[in-house]
């Protein structure tokens, strides 16, 4: 995914620790309710865009 992020001028975005029972989740409850893994990755993809604004890259 974080390749394929790159490759389409999206931020990309890692599964940590902490996210990553919230993502097994969204996995499991995909087709019933798909905002478990759209909120999972989107919050993912926040935490990495406040590290790149951090570090100043673009």
């Amino acid at each position: 995914m974080f390749k394929e992020c790159l490759a389409n001028g999206i931020v990309p975005f890692i599964i940590t620790e902490e996210l990553k029972l919230f993502y097994y989740r969204g996995l499991n409850e995909w087709g019933h309710i798909n905002g478990y893994l759209i909120d999972t990755c989107l919050t993912a993809q926040d935490k990495y865009k406040s590290l790149l604004d951090y570090f100043k890259i673009k």
